[in-house]
Protein backbone atom coordinates (compact mmCIF):
# COMPACT_ATOMS: atom_id res chain seq x y z
CA UNK A 1 0.00 0.00 0.00
CA UNK A 2 2.58 2.54 0.94
CA UNK A 3 4.66 1.62 -2.42
CA UNK A 4 1.84 2.46 -4.74
CA UNK A 5 0.89 5.38 -2.95
CA UNK A 6 4.44 6.62 -2.96
CA UNK A 7 4.02 6.15 -6.80
CA UNK A 8 0.76 7.79 -6.64
CA UNK A 9 1.64 10.89 -5.15
CA UNK A 10 4.63 12.18 -7.13
CA UNK A 11 1.94 11.24 -10.47
CA UNK A 12 -0.90 13.55 -8.71
CA UNK A 13 1.95 16.26 -8.89
CA UNK A 14 3.16 16.02 -11.89
CA UNK A 15 -0.58 16.00 -13.52
CA UNK A 16 -0.91 19.28 -11.25
CA UNK A 17 2.07 20.57 -12.66
CA UNK A 18 1.18 20.10 -16.14
CA UNK A 19 -2.41 21.38 -15.97
CA UNK A 20 -1.07 24.57 -14.43
CA UNK A 21 1.29 24.69 -17.50
CA UNK A 22 -0.93 23.62 -19.75
CA UNK A 23 -3.84 26.38 -18.44
CA UNK A 24 -0.95 29.47 -18.75
CA UNK A 25 -0.24 28.60 -21.96
CA UNK A 26 -3.88 28.17 -22.92
CA UNK A 27 -4.48 31.79 -21.55
CA UNK A 28 -1.49 33.12 -23.08
CA UNK A 29 -2.46 31.76 -26.57
CA UNK A 30 -5.63 32.98 -26.23
CA UNK A 31 -4.39 36.46 -24.70
CA UNK A 32 -2.59 36.99 -27.82
CA UNK A 33 -5.18 36.39 -30.20
CA UNK A 34 -7.18 39.05 -28.54
CA UNK A 35 -4.53 41.32 -28.35
CA UNK A 36 -3.84 40.55 -32.15
CA UNK A 37 -7.30 40.93 -32.93
CA UNK A 38 -7.54 44.10 -31.42
CA UNK A 39 -4.66 45.38 -33.24
CA UNK A 40 -5.66 44.41 -36.23
CA UNK A 41 -9.29 45.79 -36.05
CA UNK A 42 -7.30 49.33 -34.87
CA UNK A 43 -5.23 48.99 -38.09
CA UNK A 44 -8.33 48.26 -40.18
CA UNK A 45 -10.03 51.63 -38.66
CA UNK A 46 -6.71 53.66 -39.39
CA UNK A 47 -6.44 52.37 -42.74
CA UNK A 48 -9.94 53.37 -43.37
CA UNK A 49 -9.47 56.65 -42.40
CA UNK A 50 -6.43 57.11 -43.96
CA UNK A 51 -8.58 56.92 -47.29
CA UNK A 52 -10.98 59.86 -46.67
CA UNK A 53 -9.34 63.01 -46.76
CA UNK A 54 -8.92 65.08 -43.46
CA UNK A 55 -10.82 68.06 -42.57
CA UNK A 56 -8.27 70.41 -40.89
CA UNK A 57 -9.72 71.97 -37.84
CA UNK A 58 -8.99 75.11 -39.03
CA UNK A 59 -11.28 75.35 -41.56
CA UNK A 60 -15.15 75.59 -41.66
CA UNK A 61 -15.51 72.50 -43.88
CA UNK A 62 -18.50 70.51 -43.46
CA UNK A 63 -20.83 68.70 -45.83
CA UNK A 64 -24.61 69.63 -44.97
CA UNK A 65 -27.43 68.87 -47.22
CA UNK A 66 -29.24 70.87 -44.86
CA UNK A 67 -33.48 70.39 -45.26
CA UNK A 68 -36.60 69.17 -43.23
CA UNK A 69 -37.54 65.58 -43.18
CA UNK A 70 -40.79 65.29 -44.93
CA UNK A 71 -42.06 63.89 -41.67
CA UNK A 72 -41.67 67.49 -40.32
CA UNK A 73 -44.52 68.64 -42.97
CA UNK A 74 -46.49 65.25 -43.40
CA UNK A 75 -47.80 65.20 -39.39
CA UNK A 76 -49.27 68.56 -40.37
CA UNK A 77 -51.52 67.44 -43.15
CA UNK A 78 -55.19 66.52 -43.05
CA UNK A 79 -55.80 62.90 -42.86
CA UNK A 80 -57.57 63.15 -46.02
CA UNK A 81 -54.42 63.87 -48.19
CA UNK A 82 -51.69 61.74 -49.16
CA UNK A 83 -48.84 62.11 -46.98
CA UNK A 84 -45.04 62.52 -47.88
CA UNK A 85 -42.74 59.85 -47.28
CA UNK A 86 -41.92 58.80 -44.07
CA UNK A 87 -37.96 58.75 -44.58
CA UNK A 88 -35.65 60.66 -42.51
CA UNK A 89 -32.96 62.27 -45.31
CA UNK A 90 -28.97 62.76 -44.53
CA UNK A 91 -30.26 66.29 -44.69
CA UNK A 92 -31.13 66.99 -40.71
CA UNK A 93 -26.88 66.20 -39.60
CA UNK A 94 -24.25 67.72 -40.85
CA UNK A 95 -21.08 65.16 -40.89
CA UNK A 96 -17.49 66.23 -41.75
CA UNK A 97 -16.56 66.24 -45.87
CA UNK A 98 -14.36 63.70 -47.56
CA UNK A 99 -15.66 64.37 -50.93
CA UNK A 100 -19.15 65.52 -52.80
CA UNK A 101 -21.06 62.92 -54.83
CA UNK A 102 -19.80 63.27 -58.73
CA UNK A 103 -23.17 62.67 -60.25
CA UNK A 104 -26.36 65.47 -59.88
CA UNK A 105 -28.32 62.83 -57.54
CA UNK A 106 -29.76 62.24 -54.29
CA UNK A 107 -29.15 64.79 -51.70
CA UNK A 108 -28.37 68.48 -52.03
CA UNK A 109 -24.98 68.75 -50.40
CA UNK A 110 -22.75 71.71 -49.67
CA UNK A 111 -18.87 71.94 -48.38
CA UNK A 112 -17.82 75.11 -46.68
CA UNK A 113 -14.68 74.90 -47.29
CA UNK A 114 -13.63 79.00 -46.95
CA UNK A 115 -15.49 81.52 -44.90
CA UNK A 116 -16.78 84.04 -46.94
CA UNK A 117 -16.75 82.04 -50.23
CA UNK A 118 -19.08 80.12 -51.91
CA UNK A 119 -19.48 76.40 -51.06
CA UNK A 120 -18.69 73.22 -53.14
CA UNK A 121 -21.89 71.42 -53.81
CA UNK A 122 -23.16 68.86 -55.54
CA UNK A 123 -23.31 69.62 -58.88
CA UNK A 124 -21.69 72.84 -60.49
CA UNK A 125 -23.55 75.89 -61.21
CA UNK A 126 -22.52 75.49 -65.82
CA UNK A 127 -23.70 71.92 -64.94
CA UNK A 128 -27.38 73.03 -63.21
CA UNK A 129 -27.67 75.81 -66.08
CA UNK A 130 -28.83 73.77 -68.70
CA UNK A 131 -31.75 72.64 -66.71
CA UNK A 132 -32.55 76.34 -65.37
CA UNK A 133 -31.64 75.54 -62.08
CA UNK A 134 -29.37 77.03 -59.95
CA UNK A 135 -27.69 77.02 -56.09
CA UNK A 136 -26.09 80.20 -56.38
CA UNK A 137 -25.31 83.47 -58.44
CA UNK A 138 -21.73 83.43 -59.81
CA UNK A 139 -20.59 86.97 -59.18
CA UNK A 140 -18.32 88.95 -56.84
CA UNK A 141 -21.28 91.49 -55.89
CA UNK A 142 -22.25 91.05 -52.61
CA UNK A 143 -25.73 90.70 -53.09
CA UNK A 144 -27.99 88.31 -51.88
CA UNK A 145 -31.56 86.60 -52.53
CA UNK A 146 -33.39 85.29 -49.66
CA UNK A 147 -36.06 82.00 -49.76
CA UNK A 148 -38.19 80.97 -47.14
CA UNK A 149 -39.56 77.29 -46.95
CA UNK A 150 -43.20 77.12 -45.24
CA UNK A 151 -44.68 73.60 -44.45
CA UNK A 152 -46.80 74.90 -42.55
CA UNK A 153 -47.98 77.94 -40.05
CA UNK A 154 -47.02 78.19 -36.27
CA UNK A 155 -47.23 81.94 -35.88
CA UNK A 156 -43.62 83.11 -36.83
CA UNK A 157 -44.42 83.76 -40.53
CA UNK A 158 -45.57 87.50 -40.06
CA UNK A 159 -42.77 88.51 -37.74
CA UNK A 160 -40.63 87.53 -40.77
CA UNK A 161 -42.60 89.39 -42.93
CA UNK A 162 -42.25 92.60 -41.19
CA UNK A 163 -38.53 92.42 -40.95
CA UNK A 164 -38.34 92.17 -44.87
CA UNK A 165 -40.63 95.03 -45.43
CA UNK A 166 -38.87 97.07 -42.75
CA UNK A 167 -35.12 96.71 -44.62
CA UNK A 168 -37.13 96.38 -48.39
CA UNK A 169 -36.16 93.43 -48.85
CA UNK A 170 -37.51 91.26 -51.22
CA UNK A 171 -38.22 87.46 -50.94
CA UNK A 172 -39.13 83.79 -52.16
CA UNK A 173 -41.19 81.66 -50.20
CA UNK A 174 -41.82 78.07 -50.80
CA UNK A 175 -45.38 76.77 -49.86
CA UNK A 176 -46.69 73.27 -50.16
CA UNK A 177 -50.71 72.91 -50.16
CA UNK A 178 -50.89 72.15 -46.93
CA UNK A 179 -49.62 76.44 -45.98
CA UNK A 180 -52.21 77.59 -48.59
CA UNK A 181 -55.37 75.90 -47.51
CA UNK A 182 -54.57 76.77 -43.63
CA UNK A 183 -52.85 80.07 -44.29
CA UNK A 184 -54.20 82.18 -47.33
CA UNK A 185 -54.37 85.55 -45.44
CA UNK A 186 -50.49 84.80 -45.37
CA UNK A 187 -50.05 83.80 -48.42
CA UNK A 188 -51.64 86.76 -49.82
CA UNK A 189 -49.84 89.32 -47.71
CA UNK A 190 -46.93 87.70 -49.42
CA UNK A 191 -47.65 88.69 -52.89
CA UNK A 192 -49.31 92.42 -51.67
CA UNK A 193 -45.90 93.50 -49.57
CA UNK A 194 -43.83 92.25 -53.06
CA UNK A 195 -42.54 88.84 -52.49
CA UNK A 196 -42.78 85.98 -54.71
CA UNK A 197 -44.74 82.51 -54.00
CA UNK A 198 -42.82 79.13 -55.41
CA UNK A 199 -44.05 75.81 -55.48
CA UNK A 200 -42.58 73.49 -53.41
CA UNK A 201 -45.09 70.92 -54.31
CA UNK A 202 -48.30 70.05 -52.81
CA UNK A 203 -47.55 67.43 -50.60
CA UNK A 204 -43.86 67.06 -50.34
CA UNK A 205 -42.68 63.97 -50.97
CA UNK A 206 -39.51 63.02 -52.20
CA UNK A 207 -39.80 64.13 -55.48
CA UNK A 208 -36.27 61.73 -56.79
CA UNK A 209 -38.89 58.79 -56.54
CA UNK A 210 -40.91 59.64 -59.01
CA UNK A 211 -40.05 58.62 -62.79
CA UNK A 212 -42.92 59.42 -65.08
CA UNK A 213 -43.88 63.15 -65.84
CA UNK A 214 -47.35 62.59 -65.27
CA UNK A 215 -46.99 62.42 -61.74
CA UNK A 216 -43.88 64.72 -61.46
CA UNK A 217 -46.13 66.95 -62.96
CA UNK A 218 -49.43 66.80 -60.61
CA UNK A 219 -47.57 67.56 -57.76
CA UNK A 220 -46.69 70.69 -59.03
CA UNK A 221 -49.71 71.83 -61.15
CA UNK A 222 -52.30 70.72 -58.42
CA UNK A 223 -50.27 73.10 -56.19
CA UNK A 224 -50.46 75.81 -58.98
CA UNK A 225 -54.16 75.44 -59.31
CA UNK A 226 -54.69 75.46 -55.46
CA UNK A 227 -52.72 78.99 -55.43
CA UNK A 228 -54.66 80.31 -58.56
CA UNK A 229 -57.97 79.51 -56.82
CA UNK A 230 -56.78 81.29 -53.47
CA UNK A 231 -55.17 84.28 -55.12
CA UNK A 232 -56.25 84.66 -58.26
CA UNK A 233 -52.98 84.75 -59.55
CA UNK A 234 -50.80 82.88 -61.28
CA UNK A 235 -48.12 80.80 -59.60
CA UNK A 236 -44.43 81.88 -60.64
CA UNK A 237 -42.80 79.03 -61.46
CA UNK A 238 -40.26 78.48 -59.22
CA UNK A 239 -39.41 75.20 -57.96
CA UNK A 240 -37.57 73.62 -54.64
CA UNK A 241 -37.02 70.10 -54.36
CA UNK A 242 -38.36 69.00 -51.30
CA UNK A 243 -35.92 67.63 -48.96
CA UNK A 244 -33.22 68.97 -51.40
CA UNK A 245 -34.07 65.18 -52.92
CA UNK A 246 -33.76 65.16 -57.07
CA UNK A 247 -32.58 63.35 -59.96
CA UNK A 248 -31.07 64.71 -63.23
CA UNK A 249 -34.42 63.62 -64.81
CA UNK A 250 -36.46 65.93 -61.79
CA UNK A 251 -34.65 68.50 -63.24
CA UNK A 252 -35.31 68.14 -67.10
CA UNK A 253 -38.68 67.67 -66.07
CA UNK A 254 -38.94 70.75 -64.36
CA UNK A 255 -37.30 72.57 -66.91
CA UNK A 256 -40.23 71.10 -69.45
CA UNK A 257 -42.85 72.53 -67.14
CA UNK A 258 -41.34 75.98 -67.81
CA UNK A 259 -40.21 75.87 -63.84
CA UNK A 260 -36.36 77.51 -62.77
CA UNK A 261 -35.08 75.00 -59.81
CA UNK A 262 -33.39 76.32 -57.04
CA UNK A 263 -31.49 74.52 -54.56
CA UNK A 264 -29.38 77.15 -51.64
CA UNK A 265 -26.09 77.68 -50.83
CA UNK A 266 -26.50 78.85 -47.18
CA UNK A 267 -29.09 77.26 -44.74
CA UNK A 268 -28.31 76.39 -41.08
CA UNK A 269 -30.18 73.35 -39.42
CA UNK A 270 -33.39 75.69 -38.05
CA UNK A 271 -36.60 73.81 -38.01
CA UNK A 272 -36.75 71.48 -35.65
CA UNK A 273 -39.42 73.06 -33.70
CA UNK A 274 -38.20 71.82 -30.19
CA UNK A 275 -34.38 72.40 -30.86
CA UNK A 276 -34.15 75.87 -31.91
CA UNK A 277 -30.95 77.37 -32.13
CA UNK A 278 -29.72 80.11 -30.16
CA UNK A 279 -29.40 83.35 -31.51
CA UNK A 280 -25.21 83.41 -31.02
CA UNK A 281 -25.46 80.01 -33.10
CA UNK A 282 -27.65 81.05 -35.89
CA UNK A 283 -25.03 84.51 -36.10
CA UNK A 284 -22.50 82.44 -36.44
CA UNK A 285 -23.85 80.26 -39.53
CA UNK A 286 -25.47 82.74 -41.12
CA UNK A 287 -22.53 85.19 -40.82
CA UNK A 288 -19.74 83.42 -40.89
CA UNK A 289 -20.55 81.29 -44.36
CA UNK A 290 -22.47 83.89 -45.83
CA UNK A 291 -20.81 84.91 -49.57
CA UNK A 292 -21.25 87.07 -52.79
CA UNK A 293 -24.46 85.51 -54.67
CA UNK A 294 -25.60 83.41 -51.92
CA UNK A 295 -29.23 82.04 -52.23
CA UNK A 296 -30.03 81.58 -47.89
CA UNK A 297 -32.78 79.12 -47.32
CA UNK A 298 -34.18 79.74 -44.19
CA UNK A 299 -37.51 78.36 -42.49
CA UNK A 300 -40.56 80.02 -42.04
CA UNK A 301 -41.36 77.93 -38.98
CA UNK A 302 -38.03 79.24 -37.32
CA UNK A 303 -38.92 81.33 -33.97
CA UNK A 304 -34.97 82.09 -34.13
CA UNK A 305 -35.26 83.58 -37.57
CA UNK A 306 -38.14 85.04 -36.72
CA UNK A 307 -36.54 86.72 -33.29
CA UNK A 308 -32.98 87.48 -35.43
CA UNK A 309 -34.14 88.46 -38.22
CA UNK A 310 -34.69 92.02 -38.59
CA UNK A 311 -31.16 92.39 -36.40
CA UNK A 312 -29.42 89.71 -39.26
CA UNK A 313 -30.70 91.59 -42.27
CA UNK A 314 -29.11 95.01 -40.84
CA UNK A 315 -25.79 93.05 -39.73
CA UNK A 316 -25.76 91.35 -43.40
CA UNK A 317 -26.00 95.16 -44.65
CA UNK A 318 -23.64 96.49 -42.44
CA UNK A 319 -21.13 94.10 -44.36
CA UNK A 320 -21.40 95.78 -47.47
CA UNK A 321 -24.69 93.06 -49.18
CA UNK A 322 -28.09 94.40 -50.48
CA UNK A 323 -31.13 91.81 -51.18
CA UNK A 324 -32.23 91.11 -54.66
CA UNK A 325 -35.23 88.73 -55.50
CA UNK A 326 -35.08 85.23 -57.54
CA UNK A 327 -36.09 86.63 -60.64
CA UNK A 328 -33.33 88.74 -61.29
CA UNK A 329 -30.95 85.18 -61.01
CA UNK A 330 -33.50 83.73 -63.48
CA UNK A 331 -33.38 86.25 -65.80
CA UNK A 332 -29.98 86.83 -65.83
CA UNK A 333 -29.15 82.88 -66.34
CA UNK A 334 -32.37 81.67 -68.59
CA UNK A 335 -31.45 79.40 -71.34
Amino acid sequence: MKHLRFFHFPHSRVLTRFTLVAVVFLLAFFSGRFLGFLSARSNLDSSSNAHSTPVPSSTNSEITTLSPSSQLYSSRLPSSQPHASQSHPESATSSPVSSLPASAEGNWGLSFQQEGKPPVANATSDYLKQFNAHYADDTDEKILYLTFDAGYENGNTPAILDALKNHHAPATFFVVGNYIQTSPDLVKRMITEGHTVGNHTFHHPDMSKIATKKSFSEELESLEKLFQETTGQTMTRFYRPPQGKYSESNLQMAKELGYHTFFWSLAYVDWYEDRQPTHEEAFQKLLGRIHPGAIVLLHSTSRTNAEILDELLTKWEEMGYSFHALEELAQKTAS
